[in-house]
């Protein structure tokens, strides 16, 4: 599973199948059980954020549910499950308003009865998320209003999200797409017309920073020469408010770099550094999209916390 608002469900959603059969005499039983499951579930990946979150979500629940005492155990189970059902329609449902609050900030920008070309990276669709998806959402919901000429998908390397995952999403929806390799990403913006540039994010720092798949990071810095708008579509669940200051960056197998299904591309004994992600700063960043609006780096912080603590 990859993908950070998919990892983020389809744990909660391991948590709820491997909860469903279990019985429960004593509610410190059920809380335990919880506990470590979510511990284990924190080491899947320590870059994105989304399952951190989820993770504490329900812990939150099941310490408030705790008061049901050991009678009534069973219900404290069956709204733990409930409640996990329910963050995969929440997600479908925020990736829609991310696409449609995306493709509105992109459209402000370009001249009326202009389509536009966007360039995205990695996999930000169906299959990285519970559904639709963040940067391809934002594609989609521009493909749904007609105004999509030609997206232009990296292969992503050294594990190929872009073509394997990406380019299969946009042939499946029709969407008119076009596959580069990474390395010729500052070429097509310079010669395509590329309009924006939309890509997820696996965690946000509250200062605007942002992990992403690596590659991302050049991208942003080819967008700004090229003076195009780069754009990160993440759901409110990959923003860290805090004054978290720091990102752990996976490091990959070697593997990944010196072989093909497989097969050595690259001598034995040569060196290999393979993070799985790089930090794009907040400076080279136009606007943040999230399902509850569009908010440049420097604003987010202060925005996204006077909403979220409205609701």
């Amino acid at each position: 599973v990859r993908g950070a608002p998919a990892i983020a469900i389809v744990g909660m959603l391991s948590l709820a199948v491997e909860l469903q059969p279990k019985t429960f005499a004593r509610m410190s039983e059920f809380n335990k059980f919880i506990r470590d499951s979510l511990e284990y579930l924190k080491g899947a990946r320590p870059t994105a954020v989304n399952i951190f979150l989820a993770c504490d979500l329900i812990k939150k629940l099941t310490d408030n549910l705790s008061i049901l005492g050991d009678e009534g155990v069973n219900a404290a189970k069956t709204e733990v499950i409930r409640h996990i059902e329910e963050m995969l329609n929440k997600d479908v449902e925020s990736n829609k308003l991310i696409g449609r609050h995306g493709a509105q900030a992109i459209l402000a920008r370009i001249p009326k009865k202009e389509n536009i070309n966007v360039l995205t990276h990695c996999n930000t669709g169906s299959l990285a998320t519970a559904g639709y998806g963040t940067a391809l959402g934002v594609i989609r919901s521009l493909f749904n209003l007609g105004v999509i000429e030609r997206v232009y998908c990296t292969e992503t390397r050294p594990y190929n999200q872009g073509s394997r995952l990406t380019a299969f999403e946009l042939v499946h929806d029709h969407i008119p797409a076009t596959l580069i390799t990474d390395s010729m990403a500052s070429l097509v913006m310079k010669t395509k017309g590329i309009s924006a540039v939309v890509v997820g994010a696996d965690r946000v720092l509250a200062n605007g920073d942002t992990a992403n798949k690596i590659g991302t990071y050049q991208l942003a810095i080819a967008a700004k020469f090229h003076k195009i708008p780069f754009y990160i579509a993440a759901p409110t669940t990959t923003i860290v408010l805090d004054d978290s200051s720091s990102i752990v960056i996976e490091e990959r197998s070697h593997k990944e770099v010196t072989q093909i299904k497989g097969i050595q591309i690259a001598p034995t004994g040569i060196d290999v550094y393979n993070p799985a992600f790089d930090i794009t700063p907040a400076e080279l960043i136009t606007g943040i999209i999230t399902e509850v609006g569009v908010f440049s780096p420097k604003e987010m912080k202060i925005k996204l916390r006077s909403i979220l603590n409205s609701k």
